[in-house]
C-alpha cells in the first residue's frame, strides 16, 4: 500500500479524482473537505459529522480510505495548508456568510462589498499567473471557443463569450436554447476549446456536455466552486470561492476571471497575428 498524500495539493487532487468511486457518505465528506478546508482543519470529528450529516466514524473511515492511520493524521495536512496561507480568505468568507445581511441599507451595502472583496482576494490567491497563462493559451489556440453554462453561472458564460468575440477570439455560447444543447454540441471538434462554468449542484446538462467535449478530443477549461470530477479532469481548471450574504451569492470572482482570461487570450492572438 502506498503512503498517504504528503501535502494538501496532492490530497486535494486524489480526493477529486477518486470522487466517483466513493460511497454516498464519503462523497458528502469529500464535498465538505474540498469546499471548506479551513473547517476541516480546525473542527473535531463530532463537529464535522454534525455539519456534514454523517457519524463521526464515517469521517475516520474517510481518512483511512485515503491511507491515513486516522483522522488526526489527515487533519494535519489540512492544518499545514491553513497555516501556510498568508491570509485565510476562506475564514473571511465564512464569517461573512455566518453574520448574514444587515437590515440597514448602509450595513447591507458594506457587507456585500466586503463579500465581493473577499472573493476577489481569494481569486488572487487561488489563480496564479502560470495557471491563467495556460488557460489563456488554450483559448487563443482554439479554432473556436465554446462556452458552456446553465442557471446561475450563465451570466458569466455570456460575459466571457462577449469579451472573447470583441477581442477577435472566435467564440460560441452553448446556451441550449429550446433544448438544443445536444445539437449544439455537434459543432464541437478536436481543434476547439470548451469552457464549462458550473457551480454545485452542477446541472446534468453541463456535466454531460462537458464529458462529450472531452470525448471528442476538444481541450477543456473548467471554472467551478467544488473540486471534483468531471471538471477536475479538464486540461485547466479553477476553483472559485464566491462569498454569500444572507443566502445571496454574487459572481464577482467568476466574472473577473472570465474577463482576465478573455483579455489575455485576445492579447496572445494579437501577438500571433503581428508575428
Amino acid at each position: 500500500m502506498s503512503a498517504p498524500a504528503a501535502d494538501f495539493a496532492a490530497l486535494r487532487e486524489e480526493i477529486a479524482t477518486s470522487y466517483n468511486d466513493l460511497s454516498n457518505r464519503l462523497e458528502l465528506i469529500a464535498d465538505f473537505a474540498l469546499r471548506d478546508p479551513s473547517s476541516f482543519a480546525l473542527r473535531t470529528t463530532a463537529e464535522l459529522g454534525e455539519d456534514i450529516g454523517v457519524a463521526p466514524s464515517a469521517i475516520i473511515r474517510f481518512a483511512k480510505h485515503f491511507r491515513f492511520s486516522g483522522f488526526s493524521e489527515m487533519q494535519a495536512i489540512f492544518r499545514a495548508e491553513l497555516q501556510a496561507s498568508s491570509s485565510s480568505y476562506q475564514d473571511r468568507i465564512k464569517n461573512l456568510e455566518k453574520h448574514g445581511a444587515a437590515c440597514g441599507t448602509s450595513e447591507m451595502t458594506e457587507r456585500f462589498v466586503d463579500a465581493g472583496i473577499a472573493s476577489l482576494r481569494e481569486l488572487q490567491h487561488s489563480a496564479p499567473v502560470e495557471k491563467i497563462e495556460k488557460a489563456a493559451q488554450l483559448l487563443a489556440d482554439a479554432r473556436i471557443v465554446h462556452v458552456l453554462a446553465q442557471k446561475r453561472t450563465f451570466t458569466a458564460a455570456t460575459y466571457l463569450t462577449y469579451n472573447l468575440s470583441r477581442l477577435d477570439v472566435p467564440a460560441n455560447l452553448l446556451d441550449g436554447a429550446g433544448g438544443t444543447l445536444e445539437q449544439q454540441m455537434t459543432l464541437v471538434g478536436p481543434e476547439d476549446t470548451v469552457v464549462a462554468i458550473s457551480f454545485n449542484p452542477s446541472a446534468e446538462e453541463t456535466i454531460t456536455a462537458f464529458e462529450r467535449a472531452r470525448a471528442t478530443g476538444a481541450r477543456t477549461i473548467a471554472i467551478t466552486d467544488l473540486a471534483r470530477a468531471p471538471f477536475t479532469n479538464a486540461d485547466s481548471w479553477f476553483q472559485i470561492s464566491e462569498a454569500s450574504v444572507d443566502g445571496f451569492r454574487s459572481l464577482n470572482a467568476t466574472i473577473s476571471l472570465a474577463l482576465i482570461l478573455a483579455i489575455r487570450a485576445g492579447t496572445i492572438c494579437a501577438e500571433n497575428t503581428q508575428n
